[in-house]
């Protein structure tokens, strides 16, 4: 029996487009992101259109029923400005963003005297760097700024924090993602109207 995921990501990629992600959640809603591909010989970043949504909608529907896949209602929408990091090329795509990720293990050992050793949630700039066998791999660079106290005015003499970084491979990831913040300079302003389409069916 063909899998849900074969589904829709066959449907999806026959179209020419990226499965970002699928998701079930109460209510028999079945939720699925769509992303045009990326392409890193071009510094033009497209976005998808709510016309591309119903066109993903349209043939969804039709696979899902021919396959007897049940749901109450199907959304097909862009990535968020939260969008989920998965592959290597997805790391490439956004070097030099801010990124949240999740670790599958404390950073134990590998902890400095200004990191707790139980920590596993992160939020920093991604960047690239060349391992040793040349191969690319990965890190996050931040600083922990202490929150300002209620009523406390932040002096600009103050020191900046220090400047931190963490290596870490995908495979040590439990979850990474774009970091939600709202820019209306740049990335997040395209995506805070993502695109998206909503049809009843199942």
């Amino acid at each position: 029996m063909v899998s849900l995921q074969q589904i829709v990501e066959q449907t999806v990629t026959g179209f020419g487009y990226e499965l970002v992600e699928i998701e079930r959640s109460a209510g028999g809603l079945l939720r699925v992101t769509i992303d045009l591909p990326w392409d890193p010989q071009t510094d033009v970043e497209q976005f998808v259109t709510v016309e591309d949504c119903e066109k993903v909608t349209r043939q969804l529907q039709f696979a899902l029923e021919v396959d007897g896949i049940e749901y109450k209602r199907l959304e097909v929408s862009s990535p968020g400005i939260d969008r989920p990091l998965r592959h290597e090329k997805d790391f490439e795509r956004f070097t030099g963003q801010v990124i949240d990720i999740t670790l599958k293990e404390p950073i134990g050992g590998a902890a400095t005297g200004l990191v707790a050793a139980n920590r596993k949630k992160f939020r920093g700039t991604l960047e690239r760097v060349e391992s040793e066998a040349g191969e690319p791999s990965w890190q996050i660079v931040w600083r922990d700024e202490p929150a300002p106290k209620p009523g406390q005015k932040l002096s600009k003499k103050r020191p900046a924090a220090p400047l931190q970084a963490l290596g870490f491979s995908l495979n040590e990831l439990r979850e990474a993602r774009l970091a939600p913040i709202v820019s209306f300079k740049g990335r997040a302003a395209e995506h805070v109207g993502a695109a998206n389409h909503e049809a009843i069916g199942g």
